[in-house]
């Protein structure tokens, strides 16, 4: 939007404050259109009629004015136009940058969306490359009332680069409730990682507070205002460790004004069967390796018998006959094919029925598709393939090999050796796929079948959160979900905390199918304070010697204490002191000790949420196991007893990796409290 140059007398936070008031008047007219539009008349029938008024519903959702969501965050001023030839004396633009677009009555832009290309310099412009930006403004809000801004001359040699105290105090402002964006604090290397393109998979380590979630989410919202079109017909998937983690970050996308993602957990996506079971850690870890691709692949193609008799077709007084050799043939060529059993099992008919067709071309008729269809419909052609290439349901597939030693054997061998292959049988067989408990891991081994019969659909791009936890025949369930699309992976080897989790980030890209992936890693933390992070990655050279520790970039060292205790009392003190600050407060503790401390919290009159619960006003407190804090985060933290987390694992190595994810939960302080001795990594 084109303004004349700044006007010393006025004030400028009054001007600023002004132009936000237009702003929101803008966009309430932007959204009365769009409620006013009629479509009686533009549409042909019902069905599609549907259609435009969903779309009409969604464009007024994405017109919402969120009252504590500013507008605008910040504003370039440029040295010229944007894309015009740098002529001297030429006028340059300005720019307000937000979350999305607004324009006024005669469509000129008021605010610049994030991801416009003309927004970049927001994000990535510094003394030493202006990219002809002459005034860098931030500014502040309270409450969603613009109070504060602040100046970057970036065109000014004469002015140091000094560090945004507005950016540091946005990093630092306490939360309550779900995750926000962070468009407004996106730094340089997360923008670079936000900006990639749609064509390629982008894979992201990043220790504890470093935005990585945020990263993702944010790329999302990128690649739908860059590729809108395309993502709309193929879809978008977030995929994250579990529920409480979805709900926790499910409002960052529609505050950005996207609303047709779609989130679930792998589980999610391989739900063909009830989970009714559990595996003992030595099963998950094999049904969860490779190798059972191809053992399921072996098994499945077992179904798959070379014909020994020949296949009569009666069409009216004739009959014609297709020897056995030459239906040998035919089923060669499709296994010579390596195409989907299911798309095979389709196309045997076809071509036997083609070769009947050759016979009465010969004998001097002149058949046609209807007659091909006819014959691939005929009742000899109809047995002979389902004799041939029979048709596998890919639970029983999976029931048969978890329960019969004699077909795991055969279709192991070479693979599994006897221990591995005692491990995943099932002790007492089920007779069949309802009364079957199955386990998680057996759901996964259930998709790669069904693939493996039928191609599984394909999305335009899938963001998997907290990789690291993921085995590898789960990243290929992932993977079937975006053959032909794209990925964002993100995690933290150091948080690895399941038996299988990931060693290498390559190796994992290879599993998902994306090898040629891009591995990206972000160390700057802007969410554990220093001393925090300080303290928990003691525990790196134990748990991931390779990775570099997370700096803290946040100049409030942040609460930090380890206190001796010897009684629950004193752990919900520390809560209740904690509570006595702005903004929210994790209780995290392992898991076996969670019932006694929710007791203690009733018992002192101290109410609390489950992970996953919306914190208020009235309810800051959130009593977390271990088990399900990674991902989370809180203002303030109380860890109790780090040996007992640690010994809660089946291992201590996976009990430090499950520790450092719990130390790591604070945003502005964290208590350790403990009566038994601190694990000695943490010396």
């Amino acid at each position: 939007m084109s303004t004349s140059a700044h006007d010393p007398a006025t004030d400028p936070l009054s001007r600023e404050r002004s132009h936000l008031a237009d702003s929101r008047a803008a966009l309430r007219a932007m959204r009365e259109d769009v409620e006013a539009l009629d479509i009686r008349d533009v549409t042909a029938n019902w069905v599609n009629a549907e259609v435009l008024s969903r779309q009409i519903d969604d464009r007024i959702k994405a017109l919402a004015d969120l009252s504590d969501t500013p507008l605008f965050f910040g504003r370039l001023d440029y040295l010229h136009a944007p894309g015009a030839e740098q002529a001297e004396g030429a006028q340059g633009e300005q720019f307000y940058i937000g979350r999305r677009h607004v324009h006024d009555a005669d469509g000129d832009p008021m605010v610049i969306d994030w991801r416009a290309p003309v927004s970049q310099p927001f994000y990535r412009a510094s003394k030493k490359d202006p990219m002809d930006i002459g005034l860098r403004r931030r500014f502040g809000y309270t409450g969603g009332e613009l109070t504060a801004y602040e100046d970057e001359r970036l065109s000014d040699p004469d002015e140091a680069a000094t560090t945004s105290k507005l950016l540091q105090q946005e990093i630092e402002r306490p939360r309550v409730g779900p995750m926000r964006d962070i468009v407004a604090t996106i730094q340089p290397e997360q923008d670079e990682i936000v900006r990639s393109g749609l064509g390629g998979t982008v894979c992201v380590q990043g220790g504890p507070g470093t935005g990585k979630t945020a990263v993702g989410l944010h790329r999302v919202a990128y690649l739908l205002y860059a590729h809108r079109e395309r993502l709309a017909r193929t879809g978008t998937l977030v995929i994250g460790p579990n529920k409480s983690f979805l709900h926790y970050i499910e409002q960052v996308l529609p505050a950005l004004g996207e609303l047709s993602v779609q989130q679930a957990t792998v589980d999610d996506l391989v739900a063909q069967v009830e989970v009714r079971g559990t595996d003992e850690a030595a099963a998950a870890v094999i049904k969860g390796d490779a190798r059972m691709a191809e053992v399921l692949r072996r098994a499945l193609y077992s179904y798959v018998t070379l014909p020994t008799e020949p296949v009569v077709v009666v069409r009216g007084s004739r009959r014609w006959r297709v020897p056995a050799y030459e239906l040998e043939e035919l089923v060669r060529q499709l296994l010579d094919r390596d195409i989907r059993y299911g798309a095979a099992r389709e196309a045997l008919p076809q071509r036997i029925a083609h070769a009947v067709l050759v016979q009465m071309e010969r004998a001097g008729e002149a058949p046609d598709d209807r007659v091909q269809d006819a014959v691939a419909r005929n009742s000899a052609v109809k047995a002979a393939v389902k004799a041939v290439w029979p048709a596998v349901d890919p639970a029983k597939l999976v029931l048969r090999l978890l329960c019969e030693p004699e077909f795991l054997a055969e279709h192991a061998a070479g693979l599994l050796d006897e221990d591995e292959q005692k491990t995943i049988l099932w002790a007492r067989p089920a007779r069949s796929v309802k009364s079957a408990k199955w386990s998680a891991a057996d759901a996964v081994l259930i998709d790669e079948a069904a693939d493996l019969i039928q191609r599984t659909h394909s999305l335009g791009h899938v963001v998997l959160d907290e990789a690291q936890d993921l085995s590898p025949m789960q990243y290929r369930a992932v993977g079937r979900r975006c053959t032909t699309g794209s990925a964002t992976v993100l995690g933290d080897l150091a948080q690895g905390t399941t038996p299988w989790a990931t060693r290498s980030w390559h190796e994992a890209l290879g599993h998902l199918g994306k090898p040629d992936g891009v591995i990206e890693e972000l160390t700057a933390g802007f969410r554990v304070p220093t001393d925090v992070i300080t303290y928990a990655s003691r525990l790196l050279p134990h748990i991931a010697p390779g990775l570099t520790p997370v700096a803290s970039v946040r100049e409030n060292p942040g609460f930090f204490e380890v206190r001796p205790i010897n009684s629950t009392e004193q752990v919900v003190a520390a809560c209740e002191e904690l509570l006595g600050n702005e903004g929210s407060t994790g209780l995290i503790a392992a898991d076996a000790r969670v019932p006694a401390l929710a007791e203690a919290l009733t018992a002192a009159g101290l109410g609390y949420l489950a992970p996953g619960e919306e914190t208020t006003r009235e309810t800051r407190l959130t009593l977390v196991p271990a088990s399900l804090a990674k991902g989370l985060e809180y203002d303030y933290v109380v860890l109790d007893e780090p040996r007992a987390v640690v010994d809660g694992e089946p291992d201590e190595h996976t009990g430090l990796r499950r520790l450092y994810v719990a130390l790591t939960r604070a945003v502005s302080g964290l208590v350790v409290t403990h009566a038994a001795p601190l694990p000695e990594q943490l010396a």
